[in-house]
């Protein structure tokens, strides 16, 4: 984690690892059905909390767009444009690493956990959701930092 101080000023900001804007890398994803493609993802800051939006294609080239703001604090918060979940949350494990569920009508339907890489310069989410029969999917996706 990157600290940065202000000389003579006690305030200090820390450089989470998640923010800032990731674009998917197909090519070393391993993604599930129906999984969007040409995705990205932007983490900003939203005064105390964190703004993710999240833009793309999904599988049948159709433009998708949703976004979340809330804490990595494991509470459920709204979450606007994605059809099959209503809230999501997030949870912080270490500096590099967060889990994550989406829900709809309160119901898990879609869980994963996200790691930085050490050097700071790709992210991976690995997802494990159900389809309407039942049947889990799993996928993984890897982004570059931007």
């Amino acid at each position: 984690m990157l600290i940065t101080c202000l000389v003579g000023v006690t305030l200090c900001f820390a450089q989470d690892a998640f923010m800032g804007t990731w674009k998917l890398n197909e090519a070393k994803s391993k993604l599930g059905p129906g999984a969007p493609k040409k995705n990205t993802v932007v983490y900003e800051a939203a005064g105390d909390s964190v703004k993710v939006t999240i833009g793309g294609t999904d599988r049948d080239g159709n433009s998708t767009h949703n976004e979340w703001t809330g804490k990595f604090d494991g509470k459920d918060y709204p979450l606007t444009g994605d059809p099959t979940a209503d809230s999501r949350s997030y949870t912080k494990v270490n500096d590099r690493t967060l889990t994550l569920d989406n829900k709809k009508d309160g119901k898990v339907t879609t869980s994963g956990r996200i790691v930085v890489s050490a050097d700071g310069k790709s992210r991976t989410l690995t997802t494990s959701s159900k389809d309407s029969a039942g049947k889990k999917l799993t996928g993984t996706s890897v982004y570059d930092k931007q």
